[in-house]
């Protein structure tokens, strides 16, 4: 069965609601389904998704302009399983759309053929252990070791260039301990993370980056999906009651700034994202500590293909936990138990027992809430730990790593 759909999106649809719906049935005895959208893109830009009978099978934005569904396999960014039968919808998001509109055409096919249609092969293949460096061993608290990772990246499950396989390889090559993999919209990498963990020897992280026009936010945890049509405050109750952590990712981003109010604030804050293009600029701890001096500050570098962004792991979030497994890094994550570097082997400001501890970061400057405090010297210096954030900095201002 073959449905078309066309018209054109105008900005008074949009103002309407950012998000459009196209229903279709799904017959009983159905094995597949394929949706492809055209329409011209630039300036135009459509996001794409589908919610089944059940509730959401999938989301990749702008990145793709159609997916297929089947039982036992599904396009990057959706969900296989049975196809339910009943309505079933196209998801459209009106992104960005012309003073003129945006034309478009929705073509669905409904196969009840088995192997008539199949989502695309991705690219790249499951990888051995990768080579990675030495473990940094820094000072810790009795019981815990720093963990170095980023807590920000993508796959080509929505808009990012590597599979969950290659991003594991490149992240344990760097050195990382541990990967946030923050797809946005959507949790179907999620079934990867097992094997791609085992075979490169790092802890992945549940992870999905709530994405909507007003803000982007990190929901971490093995939490299930987190519906970005809901209002942010509601975003952090569905991922608190499954026990997870949300972050407000990039906040200061252009224009993909933090503008949506919240009643409440998220435990977490990403002060530094690779979009801080001048550490001498001050502009991430004004921000923290104007939207919540208590959040805990974390780091990512919002990976997604070569050449567009940070490689993951600059900068670093460090994590001090009792283990290297998600359960015990989400947990050190809700202590607080954070530093941020601008990548794994240089400099990193750390709170041990009653001090600071700075490594790698002889000859810094050390800053705490009231100014500058004072010069380190050696390759492992030790200052007393009072409150609030402290940093070091070149002599010329650019900040190296910080501390809550």
């Amino acid at each position: 069965m073959v449905t078309r759909r066309s018209g054109r999106w105008t900005l008074e649809d949009k103002f309407s609601s950012a998000w459009h719906y196209l229903p279709f049935e799904v017959a009983a005895g159905a094995c597949a389904l394929r949706v492809e959208l055209e329409y011209q893109r630039s300036p135009a830009i459509l996001d794409l998704g589908c919610m089944g009978t059940a509730g959401f099978r999938g989301w990749s934005g702008g990145a793709r302009r159609s997916y297929v569904i089947t039982p036992s396999a599904a396009t990057p960014g959706y969900l296989s399983g049975e196809l339910e039968p009943g309505e079933w919808q196209v998801m459209i998001g009106l992104y960005r759309v012309p003073a003129e509109g945006a034309d478009y055409q929705v073509t669905i096919e409904v196969s009840s053929t088995p192997g008539e249609l199949e989502p695309d092969a991705e690219p790249g293949t499951m990888r051995a252990l990768t080579e990675r460096p030495p473990q940094r061993q820094l000072p810790a608290n009795p019981g815990h070791r720093w963990l170095a990772g980023d807590l920000h990246t993508h796959t080509v499950h929505s808009d990012g260039g590597l599979t969950v396989s290659e991003l594991a390889g490149l992240a344990a090559s760097r050195g990382l301990d541990y990967l946030a993999i923050t797809d946005h919209n959507t949790i179907s990498h999620h079934a990867e993370l097992p094997a791609a963990a085992a075979a490169h020897g790092i802890v992945l992280l549940h992870g999905q980056e709530v994405t909507a026009e007003t803000g982007h936010a990190g929901a971490l945890g093995d939490v299930g999906w987190i519906d970005f049509r809901e209002p942010p405050d509601q975003w952090l109750e569905s991922c608190e009651r499954a026990g997870g952590l949300l972050s407000v990712n990039h906040p200061y981003g252009g224009d993909l700034s933090w503008c949506a109010p919240m009643k409440r604030r998220p435990p977490l804050l990403e002060v530094w994202h690779w979009s801080w293009l001048d550490t001498r600029w001050t502009t991430p701890f004004s921000w923290w500590q104007a939207w919540d001096p208590a959040a805990t500050p974390v780091g990512g570098s919002d990976w997604h293909k070569p050449g567009s962004d940070a490689p993951p792991g600059s900068p670093t979030t460090w994590i001090e936990a009792e283990a290297a497994d998600q359960a015990a890094i989400l947990a050190a994550l809700a202590e607080g138990r954070t530093a941020v570097s601008a990548d794994r082997d240089g400099a990193v400001l750390l709170r041990v027992g009653a001090e600071l501890v700075a490594s790698g970061a002889d000859g810094a400057i050390l800053h705490g809430p009231d100014g500058p405090l004072a010069r380190v010297r050696g390759a492992l210096a030790t200052f007393p730990a009072a409150e609030g954030c402290h940093r070091l900095t070149d002599p010329t201002g650019a900040t190296l790593a910080f501390t809550g």
